[in-house]
């Protein structure tokens, strides 16, 4: 048996084929990203910063559904690499807002193509039609609206 050949008893369970599929597509993702110097949890967060104007760490951890120990400590990297910064919200002094910075703009452009040729090559063996059948079946099951 070989890495790429699952077990035949196994390749009608869901769970089996599911965990599987993540795995592969999360190695691809993490090697695609590496040279951008970020990993797929970073690249989730500043593509949900750059879809808010105005989002404290908190929001912004409920968004990602990570807890806030999780948040601090990714935001903490984010700005470590300069890709955010946290200012005083202008509308709440007692709230901190994390925005991305010019340099974050750019990294996640460029992270954001590596990671939508990932999901391209991935998804190859599906006709067009299935991919998208795929995409939204996993919505519906996340709960997620479809795009």
């Amino acid at each position: 048996m070989t890495r790429d050949t699952p077990p035949e008893v196994l390749t009608s369970r869901l769970g089996y084929l599911l965990k599987h599929a993540y795995l592969r597509l999360n190695e691809e993702s993490s090697r695609a990203l590496a040279p951008h110097g970020i990993d797929g949890r970073e690249l989730a967060v500043l593509a949900v910063l750059d879809a808010h104007d105005e989002l404290s760490q908190l929001e912004a951890a409920g968004k990602l559904s990570v807890d806030r120990t999780t948040m601090v400590a990714l935001v903490d990297a984010l700005e470590g690499k300069e890709l955010v910064e946290r200012r005083r919200s202008p509308h709440d002094r007692r709230k901190n807002i994390v925005q991305l910075t010019p340099a974050g703009r750019s990294r996640l452009r460029d992270a954001e193509s590596a990671r939508q040729e990932v999901e391209r090559r991935f998804l190859a063996p599906l006709s067009s039609t299935d991919a998208t059948h795929l995409v939204r079946a996993l919505q519906s099951l996340v709960g997620a609206p479809s795009s």
